[in-house]
Order: C-alpha cells, then sequence, then structure tokens
C-alpha cells in the first residue's frame, strides 16, 4: 500500500503502528509531543511538521487525534499539499461526528473512511482474532487503484483476525451508547461509591470490582467524549433517570405494603 501518515501518536496509536509495519508498510508520524526517539525505535518515520509530512504524500492518512482536538488538527493540515486520491481514516470511538467533519472539512476529491477498532492495547495485547473492527465507507473514488487501497487498508484488520462489521455511523452511535456509554456510567457511578472488597465477595460482587476498573483505566476525557459527541447520550441518561425512579418507586411502595400490614393487619 505504501506510506501511511499517523496524526497523534499516544499509546493506541503506537500499538495499531506495529501492526502495520508488521504488513510491510511504511509509517510515518506527527504529533505535538516530540515522539522522534521512541519512533526510530520502532521503525517509525517522525515529522514535527506537518508540511514536511504532507509531502512525503501518504496514501492514507490515520486519525489518531483525541474527538476534542479533532477539528483544530483537520484545520492545521496543508491539504494542498497531498495528493487528491489520499485516503483519511478515522479511529474516533463516536462516528457521526467524524463523519460530518471530515466531510465538511475536506476537499470532495479525498476518500473516507469512518472506522472504530473496538479494542486497544490491553485487549487487543495477545492478538485481534474475534475483536470487533466497525467501518463505514464514507466518501470514495471508483478508479481501481484507490478501491485496491481502501480494500487492502482493511484487509490489515481482517487478516489479524477481526470480526469486520460494516454499518453507517448513525448504526453505530445508536448501538455503542448503550454497549460503551452506559458501561462507563455504571463503572464511574461504582467508582464515586469506593466500594471495599470484603471476605465474602460473591463472583458477580467480584465483576463489579472488574468493571470499576476497565473503566477508570481510560481518562474522563474519553468519557465526556462519549457523553459530549454522541447525540444519543442526553436520552439515554434519562433513560437512566426513569429506570432508576421505577426501581425506587418499586422498592418504596412494597414498602408501604408491609408497612400497612404492621399496623393495620389485613383490613
Amino acid at each position: 500500500m505504501g506510506k501511511f501518515k499517523i496524526i497523534g501518536f499516544r499509546n493506541f496509536d503506537q500499538f495499531l503502528a506495529k501492526t502495520f509495519l508488521l504488513h510491510g508498510h511504511s509509517i510515518l508520524a506527527h504529533s505535538r509531543s516530540d515522539y522522534s526517539r521512541m519512533t526510530r525505535e520502532i521503525g517509525v518515520s517522525f515529522f514535527s511538521n506537518l508540511d514536511d509530512l504532507c509531502e512525503q504524500h501518504p496514501k492514507v492518512i490515520l486519525l489518531c487525534t483525541s474527538i476534542i482536538s479533532t477539528k483544530l488538527v483537520l484545520k492545521s493540515l496543508p491539504l494542498q499539499r497531498l495528493k487528491r486520491s489520499t485516503l483519511f481514516v478515522d479511529v474516533i470511538y463516536v462516528k457521526e461526528f467524524p463523519k460530518s467533519l471530515l466531510l465538511n472539512s475536506l476537499p470532495g476529491e479525498f476518500d473516507i473512511v469512518c472506522t472504530h477498532p473496538m479494542f486497544g492495547p490491553e485487549s487487543g495485547h495477545h492478538g485481534w482474532n474475534g475483536l470487533c473492527f466497525v467501518y463505514e465507507k464514507v466518501c470514495l473514488g471508483d478508479e481501481e487503484s484507490r478501491v485496491s487501497r481502501r480494500e487492502r487498508f482493511l484487509e490489515i484488520f481482517a487478516a489479524n483476525g477481526c470480526r469486520m462489521v460494516e454499518m453507517s455511523c448513525v448504526e453505530h452511535d445508536q448501538f455503542t451508547i448503550e454497549t460503551q456509554f452506559i458501561t462507563h456510567i455504571v463503572g464511574r457511578v461504582l467508582e464515586a461509591l469506593k466500594l471495599d472488597s470484603t471476605p465474602i465477595n460473591t463472583k458477580r460482587y467480584e465483576t463489579l470490582f472488574d468493571l470499576v476498573e476497565n473503566t477508570a483505566a481510560d481518562s474522563f476525557d474519553l468519557y465526556y467524549g462519549l457523553f459530549m459527541y454522541n447525540k444519543n447520550a442526553l436520552e439515554m441518561l434519562e433513560r437512566l433517570d426513569l429506570a432508576f425512579e421505577a426501581l425506587k418507586t418499586l422498592l418504596f411502595g412494597r414498602l408501604h405494603d408491609v408497612a400497612r400490614k404492621q399496623l393495620f393487619g389485613n383490613a
């Protein structure tokens, strides 16, 4: 496929880059932080200057930026230095927002694929087999070379055993509000409760500690991003409030019945 340009080079981005290198691709990286020493050690070319990097004419630009900074990063790209057939791919964990941002920020000649590898350095440490990779082919040229490049990019994940799921960005955000956002809410609520381990923990109680540990490992920015940039988040919060109130009503309703029987018997 040729050269990949990775914008952002934190843990997850390094994790992806190492697999791309194993498939024989050249990796060019850019970040506001200086990763030049580390990138040399793994065989990645680091560019502190975006103009210099874009003049290398990478065939694929992988946006591994935080969701909060993506808009500013796109504005800073010297798009005029790229070939008009360049493929842009994002790996952000919400999808409607970056899709709209890419469509509104990039000239129509660029190809766009929105993706979400639903795993990371920890869950994918021993391989990607069976792990979910979601994608939508958003804006694509029909030239054979461009179709081939797109399919070869996706093949990297398929060849490593990923469960490839093609779906729209709208569907993705509808599903992840339940699979990700609600999981983070429950985990962070439990963390705030500061539950203690006991000598008589049940297996179910132990799973709560696992959930707290997993969600606490993610930054609050990630949790905030799920809330801020998924339009389904407010509805889910309202549903949670209603569900909790309904449960309390059920409990206090039964408590009221018990109290009445104690006071008045069956009369």
